[in-house]
């Protein structure tokens, strides 16, 4: 296969309701869309949910585009490929900056799939037709605010509530929740806001994680920083809870470290943080056979790359309800034609080739702040 032309939109869409992590405040998002077109004019589409700042990550939007534009791009322009899985090769050279490489990976995914007419799900060793989704919901103003949120989101039908959490916005807001819903299926994610034991305060961390030990959370994710993997050991030892990675684990090498060292016995799986599809299939691959249950998360991503999301959720080691909610939850207006929907928390499979869904150009264009064309 060859795509003779690929087009780089950035794009920006407003939030329904800001969103607030132990980071920052956002209420609005820009992601990178790749648009990959064959030789015969077949068209795939990628998308790089690289957040606008280096908090989450050290890429930013203004990165994954210099490093789009610059390195892979220039890479995958006119070369021949067989399978999604020969992508990487092509720019093995560039370290890092995983959420580009992942847009330029999965447009080559739909494109591949659109010319085998093939649905990307089945591709990727999908086998369910359906995948059960969940919410993340941000730091609130208020205790009374964040209760309202979940209040909305569970009559909505959704089984599973995912809080932030922050040193200050832990235990508390927590308490509230399950005293409000006591049977709710509730998880925490902390982005690695907790001092570890090195760093001042580490000690008195581990003491609040410790009590969130009795409210029955699913998981508590990423309590310490990206990798602290000895912190997590410590603390998946010390807890009843399960702890989750995400943050830590970029590479398949980052997942046998915390394997090894038993850091977690659950993970996150983000097709931008991992590289790509190709990655995140491999990662679940691993983590099943080694016992750990696996979910998909997400980076809010627009309705590219959370079809791609949807597609590996339906892996079968996904047995936890992952990031994969309806668009209208952040957007309200999508760039994909039908958007996601959920039903009761259920969302369906595409079942046709490639996305499985249209791409709204029309939209894409009135929110674009530029684009850049190549060709061969």
């Amino acid at each position: 296969m060859r795509a003779t032309e690929i087009v780089l939109h950035d794009v920006e869409l407003p939030l329904r309701h800001a969103f607030e992590t132990s980071s920052h405040r956002k209420s609005s998002l820009r992601h990178l869309l790749v648009e990959m077109i064959a030789e015969d004019g077949t068209t795939g589409w990628g998308e790089i949910a690289s957040p606008a700042g280096p908090f989450y990550a050290p890429e930013t939007t203004t990165t994954a585009w210099q490093t789009a534009v610059e390195h892979l791009i220039p890479a995958v322009l006119g070369a021949e490929w067989e399978h999604p899985d020969d992508i990487a090769g092509l720019y093995a050279k560039v370290r890092g900056n995983f959420f580009a490489k992942a847009g330029i990976e999965m447009a080559a995914w739909t494109l591949w799939t659109q010319a085998q007419k093939v649905p990307l799900a089945r591709a990727l060793g999908g086998d369910r037709d359906s995948v059960i989704a969940g919410v993340s919901l941000g730091i609130e103003p208020s205790i009374e605010a964040l209760l309202t949120e979940v209040t909305r989101h569970v009559e909505s039908g959704y089984p599973r509530v995912k809080l932030k959490i922050a040193p200050g916005w832990d235990v508390e807001p927590v308490r509230a929740v399950r005293e409000a819903f006591p049977d709710l299926d509730v998880h925490v994610d902390a982005n690695g806001a907790y001092p570890g034991s090195t760093e001042p305060g580490g000690e008195a961390a581990f003491e609040v994680l410790r009590a969130l030990d009795p409210f029955r959370l699913t998981m508590i994710e990423q309590p310490f920083a990206p990798k602290n993997f000895l912190d997590h050991a410590r603390l998946t030892a010390a807890l009843t809870t399960p702890v989750c990675l995400d943050e830590s684990v970029e590479t398949l090498d980052d997942l046998r470290t915390a394997l090894a060292l038993k850091a977690g016995n659950v993970l996150n799986i983000k097709v931008s943080r991992m590289g790509g599809l190709s990655a995140a299939r491999d990662a679940h691959a691993i983590a099943a056979a080694a016992g750990w249950p696996v979910w998909c998360g997400g980076m809010h991503e627009f309705g590219v790359g959370r079809l791609a999301n949807v597609a590996l959720s339906s892996l079968p080691g996904f047995t936890l309800p992952s990031d994969v909610s309806a668009s209208g939850k952040y957007y309200a207006e999508d760039i994909i034609d039908p958007p996601v929907t959920a039903d009761q928390g259920v969302v369906q499979v595409p079942t046709t080739p490639g996305l499985g869904h249209g791409v709204r150009t029309e939209v894409i264009a009135a929110h674009a702040t530029r684009q850049q064309r190549f060709q061969v």
